[in-house]
């Protein structure tokens, strides 16, 4: 029996690996920043953090219009690779400012549907790329 065992696991490991191998997912080729917006792994598709930018530049305005702007490139991203919002499971989010806490949330209540909101962890930093006041990361479920 243990012969047996070991024998599907040699035969069955080449399937499971391919299946699992990560895909390097991007949604800019000429992009020359040194990370994947997105990578997929089976069905989940881990994103990586985004900021409050639209066409290279933060938005005006400080947290609110930063968090509504960096959910909206997030949706983008995840669109882009065959998931929605929907299927959003984790966030994490860093913040410049920890005590901007509640504006963020504030905005972020509004990118989810109320009572489905994804598990997410929160916390404030020293600072984050371009100035940014917050950066939000996300792991998905693809539809």
């Amino acid at each position: 029996m243990r012969r047996l065992i070991t024998a599907a696991a040699v035969i069955l490991a080449p399937a499971v690996t391919l299946a699992q191998a990560p895909q390097f997912l991007t949604t800019n080729p000429q992009s020359t920043a040194p990370f994947s917006p997105a990578v997929r792994v089976g069905n989940m598709l881990y994103l990586a953090g985004q900021l409050g930018t639209d066409h290279g530049k933060l938005v005006a305005g400080g947290i609110g219009p930063e968090t509504k702007q960096a959910l909206t490139n997030i949706k983008i991203v995840l669109e882009a690779n065959g998931s929605d919002m929907e299927h959003v499971v984790k966030c994490t989010v860093f913040l410049a400012d920890i005590k901007e806490w509640p504006a963020m949330n504030d905005v972020y209540r509004t990118m989810f549907t109320a009572g489905r909101f994804p598990a997410r962890s929160a916390f404030g930093t020293t600072g984050l790329a371009n100035d940014a006041r917050a950066e939000i990361e996300c792991i998905a479920v693809v539809k």
